[in-house]
């Protein structure tokens, strides 16, 4: 085995059969995944009927209600992600996140937002927040009068304002507006903050998951800060104890992420050795604190290696006795039920339950364009929003089939998964989940004991501004879409049997089952020319298949020769070793001597005028022709740049990859550019104009 490919030698697979299993469905085929969903979703007109009558009683309440939605809420309906101002207001908060200089963050707002249509806007809303954030007039927080010129013409207001105050004021009003749209995702900016918070009486009755916002972890000293504040959390929820039941104490989340900077795949073994620590330690102190510990989902790619050092943790022994340890589940994921029946044999295993929070998930869009940029056989994911509503369902019945062994948590803001949910648990303990400054109204409707009588856990983040910006850019992207279930169900002229139909009903009248307008990632490019196929990294049948033909290349007996038909090179033979390791022969390579490259020149004149006769379509067929040879042979070329270039195998297998899409879009171009073209000449006649090649040189 080539050392570049030691990652490989300890897969998981090896110990645990099942996870080889699971990674089988990385991609799987979009169609037949949905056919298993509606097999084991499937339920009798009786219980649909049942189900139909709550989810429309919960949309009529919350109708009703309607006035009392939070200022989040309103300000995504004024704004949702269907308007113009909406993506325009979501794009620069979000660049604005990635802009060091002051300077050029003032040119994108004065950029983006001078030009929007916000007239639309003004005054449309109930909420004194939004339009507040409509009037762009939050520099300190404060509220203003609006003069009536300014209520006329808002557009030439802003123009004013940006004229007046410059844009480094209107950057600070931007930014501020965001803070104040923050403080109705975050629960506080410390754990302290968020718990005195979480007396409030309008959390009152609800329990909590507390969230230390945080993206990845980039350095090992990022990775020991992130560390230290789950361990402040867990202490401060501790001091709030000791609590009646393990099940209705606050819990804490963990991002994996977080606490390692080389959190994946080909970290593999480091990751275990380093990352399972902390976990375990996080997991101590959680269990004596008498508090239950989450650890969040994350990108699909990360699915086992994040299974695997769950498992290790869960079975520790230190551990034994506290039920309180769990994960989120994103049904998106075609291996969402697989995981489950795996969960479900480790918690038999080790005799503890586990805790599973059951999400729709929050990568989509990345985890689609990742899949389709890295030339995957197809996606992690399922490519209808129905798909993935049918997904939570299956596995929703799947869970609480697994009750033994499992306790149930539903997130979810849609009256129909709730009421589902509802009558097929049929009385055994689970709860819901959702997120903080979102469906308090449809809750408030599903907790009641003349209601439904659930129980229900605030998923509830905490951290500064310098940490909210992109979780609350997450939050506002996939809960604004105007297909949100958020946005739609205060929508009256929407009727409400439209906004609850059962997603087995709905997948089932798609054909085909995968979205039609998202393409499998090798038809990136539709009939033009085939997208390179990559290699995933993360899934262990590629990577084995990887490492299986990168053996076979017999290194330090390659040898390189000029390719000049009728002659051969004199010079002497120049050793290419290993940069990683000079003692490593690579093989040898044969330059031309000048005999060699005046033959070379002078076979080359002699097949010119051939060359340029030949059709154009017959070229393009060898530039095809040679990328579903580099394709074919791409294990070996990946395994020579490491090899003899010193490149990591992502950049090599990048380098193949950049070459094949070349050779496909130099014959597309080819097509197109060499075609016979027809001009009108001086007096009007047609004259037929083609390319020539410019000769040798």
């Amino acid at each position: 085995m080539n050392p570049e490919l030691a990652l490989l030698r300890d897969a998981p697979s090896d110990a645990d059969p099942a996870l080889l299993r699971l990674a089988e469905h990385y991609a799987r085929e979009e169609g037949e995944a949905v056919a298993d969903l509606l097999r084991i979703g499937e339920m009798d007109a009786d219980l649909k009927s049942r189900i139909h009558d709550t989810a429309a009683d919960l949309v009529r309440r919350v109708r009703a209600r309607k006035a009392d939605q939070t200022a989040v809420e309103s300000f995504m309906r004024e704004y949702d992600l269907s308007s113009e101002e909406g993506v325009m207001l979501m794009c620069v908060a979000e660049a604005l996140l990635r802009i060091p200089d002051a300077e050029t963050a003032d040119k994108l707002i004065s950029d983006k937002l001078g030009e929007a249509d916000w007239t639309s806007h003004a005054g449309k809303s109930d909420s004194l927040l939004v339009n507040a954030g409509t009037w762009g007039l939050m520099l300190t927080g404060k509220l203003v009068r609006i003069a009536e010129d300014t209520k006329r013409n808002f557009f030439g207001a802003f123009k004013r304002l940006i004229g007046r105050s410059g844009e480094p004021v209107i950057r600070l009003a931007v930014r501020q507006a965001m803070r104040i749209m923050g403080h109705q995702f975050v629960m506080g900016r410390t754990i302290e903050e968020a718990l005195e918070r979480g007396r409030a009486k309008d959390q009152r009755g609800y329990r909590h998951s507390f969230d230390m916002l945080g993206e990845s972890a980039l350095t090992s000293a990022d990775a020991d800060r992130y560390q230290q504040s789950y361990r402040d959390a867990i202490a401060a929820l501790g001091r709030g104890g000791p609590y009646a039941e393990l099940v209705s104490a606050p819990s804490i989340s963990v991002k994996l992420s977080a606490l390692h900077p080389r959190y994946e795949r080909a970290k593999r073994q480091r990751v275990l050795t380093e990352l399972v620590p902390r976990v375990l330690e996080l997991a101590q102190l959680a269990k004596a604190a008498g508090i239950p510990l989450t650890i969040d989902a994350e990108e699909a790619d990360r699915l086992e290696l994040s299974l695997e050092l769950i498992a290790r943790v869960h079975t520790h022994p230190s551990l034994e006795g506290w039920n309180g340890f769990g994960l989120a589940l994103q049904s998106y994921l075609k291996r969402a039920i697989g995981a489950i029946d795996w969960l479900a044999d480790l918690a038999r295993k080790s005799g503890r339950r586990l805790n599973v929070r059951l999400v729709k998930g929050a990568y989509w869009d990345s985890e689609i364009k990742r899949a389709q940029v890295d030339g995957y056989t197809g996606y992690p994911v399922y490519t209808r929003k129905p798909n993935t509503d049918l997904s939570y369902l299956a596995c929703a019945r799947r869970l609480l089939a697994h009750g033994d062994v499992f306790y149930p948590q539903f997130a979810t803001h849609n009256a129909q998964t709730i009421a589902t949910i509802h009558h097929l648990a049929q009385g055994r303990p689970f709860e819901f989940q959702r997120l903080h400054g979102m469906g308090g109204d449809l809750y408030g409707e599903v907790i009641p004991a003349e209601r439904l009588n659930a129980a229900c856990r605030i998923y509830a983040p905490v951290g500064s501004h310098e940490d909210l910006l992109p979780y609350l850019v997450r939050r506002l992207l996939e809960n604004g879409a105007n297909s949100s279930f958020v946005n739609r169900i205060v929508d009256e002229s929407l009727p409400i049997d439209a906004l609850i139909p059962h997603p087995a009903d709905v997948v089932a009248a798609f054909e085909p089952k995968a979205h039609p307008r998202i393409p499998l990632p090798i038809n990136l490019y539709g009939n033009d020319r085939q997208n390179s196929r990559g290699i995933n990294l993360a899934n262990e049948r590629e990577l084995r298949q990887l490492v299986e033909e990168t053996g076979k290349v017999r290194f330090g007996e390659l040898r390189a020769l000029p390719l000049v038909p009728g002659g051969s090179s004199m010079a002497a033979p120049v050793t290419i070793t290993d940069p990683a390791d000079r003692r490593r022969v690579v093989g040898s390579w044969v330059p031309a001597d000048t005999a060699l490259v005046e033959l070379a020149l002078a076979n080359a004149i002699a097949a010119q005028p051939g060359w340029d006769a030949t059709p154009v379509e017959l070229r393009a067929q060898m530039l095809e022709r040679a990328a579903d040879l580099l394709e074919v042979h791409r294990s070996e070329l990946i395994a020579l740049c490491t090899r003899e270039a010193g490149k990591t195998i992502t950049d090599g297998i990048a380098e193949v990859r950049e070459a094949v899409d070349f050779c496909r879009y130099y014959a597309q171009c080819a097509r197109r550019e060499f075609a016979a073209k027809t001009l009108p000449g001086p007096t009007g006649e047609s004259n037929q104009l083609h390319l020539h090649g410019r000769g040798v040189f």
